[in-house]
């Protein structure tokens, strides 16, 4: 009998819902976004459901669309390492991975505060590093917006680097704890680190970590940015959520590996993914189309397409047709947080040619654009869907971005985790305490202290 190959096993990851139109922040099953308690709620969700991860978007600035605070938004959240702090003290197993800029922080503090929450949570922090080059969010930072487009990667190796130097510092026996000497450590050696952008010549003030390094994540998606993922990540938090388009960016980046003398186990990719369930095809249909009129308000889509535009349409009907009018180009008429088309005219025309040849009005249209790749159907179905993902090789798992806070999860968890286990492809139980055990990572330090993650 021949034998059957191994399943890939599926990474999972919650992401809570923030600051974009994904969140249906008006409907009546939606809590706080500020309140602790909402935070528990999706955190231990996560963790019932053996989640690997638990994921913490965060926004240096406010939104702003035609000169005031978007107010389609949900805005503020409280600091990133407050709540993951207070979150290790209310699960056990669960990674806890924050999004921390690395253009308006210092190594050293950075350092500090991912080794801190690492010995808190007993090895379970994680980083998602990203960058930010323009200057209106830069105008919340003494530095301002100094930091030239080009060199936002640059900047984001070396503090990559210089935190990885300081959590180093220590050796893996520097606790002595020797009572009858009087010796609680050894001498914290001198960390000497020079780049272009930094030179520090100090010392640690934490012994290393459970984990050695948190996990890293990386969300780029530029060559720059999976070159980076490449020698440095061991998470790419990918947009890539399509079948085929997740298999090209997944075979790209895992053959950039080896260059790095990393395997291609040593790093995990993890699109970002929506889900909506029903006891049939046809009512998580109804439900999908429902939700995503829910995120796509008549307000919502006019300013979406005042990015593209780059005027005020605020007298168009969304529920009409495009403007007849050509963009302009004009990328300050949103700001924070936005990616805007780098040719408004091409994106116009295309969204022209789609509108006539489907008969889309304008929130149609958005609806159709803006749609983050989603899992529609019965538990069964889904959990058969994000299976083939995985073992076709589009993905190694996925961050799920429920559109509720903070029970949006609960289904999922309740009805489709025990289909993936009676598919054999997600684990019933955590065999590991710290996040690299659950990712199957090795420790950084495998090479020189023979330790590696089970």
């Amino acid at each position: 009998m021949p034998e059957q190959p191994i399943r890939k096993q599926i990474h999972l990851a919650a992401h809570f819902p923030g600051v974009n139109h994904n969140t249906v922040w008006s409907d009546p099953g939606s809590g706080s976004q500020i309140d602790f308690d909402s935070f528990v709620h999706l955190a231990r969700t996560a963790e019932r459901g053996l989640f690997d991860f638990f994921f913490l978007a965060e926004g240096l600035r406010l939104r702003e669309h035609r000169g005031r605070i978007h107010d389609l938004d949900v805005v503020g959240r409280p600091d990133t390492f407050t709540v993951l702090d207070a979150l290790a003290a209310v699960t056990t197993h669960l990674g806890l991975a924050g999004t921390i800029n690395t253009t308006y922080n210092e190594p050293f503090e950075l350092a500090k505060q991912f080794a801190s929450l690492d010995h808190l949570s007993g090895g379970r922090a994680a980083w998602n590093a990203v960058t930010s080059s323009d200057a209106f969010t830069g105008e919340n930072f003494r530095r301002g917006g100094y930091l030239e487009h080009a060199k936002r990667y640059t900047r984001a190796g070396e503090v990559v680097n210089a935190t990885r130097a300081l959590w180093d510092s220590w050796p893996a026996d520097a606790l002595v704890v020797d009572r009858e000497r009087g010796v609680f450590a050894q001498p914290a050696p001198t960390v000497r680190f020079e780049s272009d952008q930094f030179d520090i010549d100090g010392e640690f003030v934490l012994p290393r970590s459970p984990q050695g390094h948190p996990v890293q994540i990386q969300a780029g998606d530029s060559d720059e940015g999976r070159e980076f993922a490449a020698a440095k990540a061991d998470v790419v938090f990918s947009a890539h959520g399509e079948l085929e388009d997740g298999q090209r960016f997944y075979l790209d980046v895992k053959d950039r590996l080896a260059k790095y003398g990393r395997a291609r186990a040593d790093l995990k990719i993890l699109p970002a993914a929506g889900f909506v369930l029903g006891d049939t095809p046809e009512e998580a249909a109804g439900n999908a189309r429902r939700i995503r009129r829910q995120q796509v308000s008549g307000p919502t889509a006019i300013a979406f397409l005042e990015q593209v535009w780059g005027r005020d349409l605020s007298a168009y009907d969304p529920d009409g047709p495009l403007p007849d009018i050509d963009p302009v180009d004009n990328p300050d008429i949103t700001r924070g947080r936005v990616r805007h088309a780098k040719d408004p005219r091409a994106v116009a025309d295309a969204w022209r040619a789609k509108a006539q040849a489907q008969a889309l009005s304008i929130r149609d249209l958005i609806i159709e654009t803006t749609a983050r790749q989603q899992f529609i159907g019965t538990p069964r179905e889904v959990a058969v869907s994000i299976d083939h993902y995985v073992q076709s090789d589009a993905a190694d798992g996925f961050v799920l971005v429920p559109h509720l806070t903070p029970a949006g999860l609960d289904e999922f968890v309740d009805k489709v985790i025990p289909e993936l286990q009676e598919l054999g492809s997600f684990r019933t139980e955590y065999t590991g305490s710290t996040l690299r055990d659950h990712l199957g990572l090795r420790h950084p330090h495998h090479r020189t202290e023979g330790v590696r993650a089970s």
